[in-house]
């Protein structure tokens, strides 16, 4: 434990000495080499992210959760800090101020979606109702529903008569993400249901089935898989394995839609997954989960990478 802290300054101290010979041969401070020999998007963001959070001033330190109003003046701070004439270098405040933006932004996502993940459904509350009845019709428009309190809940993949008690797990995060699918791109998420319900009737030539031997075909439950996979989500956005693709996508500071359009897109490609997997029955679930899970951490290693939806949940949220 002792030669793991020594190592651990030792290689500090050569860091912070190898920034200094960096200085004095290119005359430029770490976040300018970083801004100028990197490409913009998540190779940038995160580098800046790093530089700033491991810096040894506290006003670089604090700037990565400074409110997004006070990003400006942050920004003159640490160019007056690093004696940076910001006429000489206009281009350097620019891509600071971005990747801030995207930096405070993805902090805010966070406790954004925590604050969804902890507000419990209400039955009570007429906002709450207001969405789960929406969620119905978009998913299934020519069924009306006979009763709130009903059987036909289990049509759209919910465990009983009352879907209040499967968002225990996520909270209104769930319904939000579900009906947001539902909503925005209600054709896909209608025949991923049907799929879901039947799956040897979808997209799948009969010669495919054949092929990958998906002769089991077994279905799963539409909604409690959305809310595993909002998990999944969430447990990704809070962990930074999303910053890739938030920070490659949002120009500025993702928000609250990047997250559903993510979720789409999980959803969507999970489905596929799934399907490809050809599971022996719903108990299987776990273990398709998880290794849909690191496949999607994978790709996400890849600093160039963004998860592109090809549905229309997505559209004018792409910006790469």
């Amino acid at each position: 434990m002792l030669i793991q802290v020594c190592l651990y300054f030792y290689c500090k101290f050569l860091w912070r000495c190898l920034k200094f010979v960096m200085r004095k041969l290119t005359g430029r401070c770490e976040l300018q080499r970083i801004c100028y020999n990197t490409k913009p998007g998540a190779s940038r963001t995160m580098k800046i992210e790093t530089s700033l959070r491991d810096s040894k001033s506290k006003l670089l330190q604090t700037s990565v959760s400074v409110h997004p109003d006070a990003i400006e003046k942050t920004i003159e701070d640490i160019m007056e800090l690093k004696k940076i004439n910001a006429d000489i270098n206009p281009q350097l405040g620019i891509s600071l101020q971005a990747c801030l933006l995207q930096i405070v932004g993805y902090r805010n996502l966070i406790a954004d979606v925590e604050k969804l993940r902890r507000e419990p459904y209400d039955s009570d509350n007429p906002q709450h109702e207001e969405m789960l009845l929406k969620l119905w019709k978009f998913l299934k428009p020519n069924t009306p529903l006979e009763s709130r309190i009903s059987k036909q809940w289990c049509e759209i993949g919910f465990q009983g008569d009352d879907p209040k008690t499967d968002f225990r797990g996520m909270g209104l995060l769930g319904l939000y993400n579900l009906q947001y699918f539902a909503e925005r791109d209600a054709a896909a998420a209608q025949q991923v249901l049907s799929d879901s319900l039947h799956p040897k009737c979808s997209k799948f030539s009969k010669a495919e089935w054949e092929k990958k031997r998906m002769d089991k075909a077994i279905g799963y439950s539409f909604a409690i898989v959305g809310i595993n996979i909002t998990d999944l989500a969430y447990n990704l956005l809070v962990s930074g394995a999303l910053k890739t693709h938030f920070y490659n996508i949002a120009p500025e500071a993702p928000t609250l839609s990047h997250f559903q359009q993510t979720f789409c897109y999980l959803m969507h490609e999970f489905h596929k997954f799934w399907i490809e997997e050809d599971p022996m029955d719903i108990m299987e679930f776990n273990r398709v989960r998880e290794k849909f899970r690191k496949r999607i951490i994978k790709q996400l290693q890849n600093p160039d990478m963004a998860l592109c939806p090809h549905f229309a949940a997505s559209e004018g949220l792409i910006n790469i």
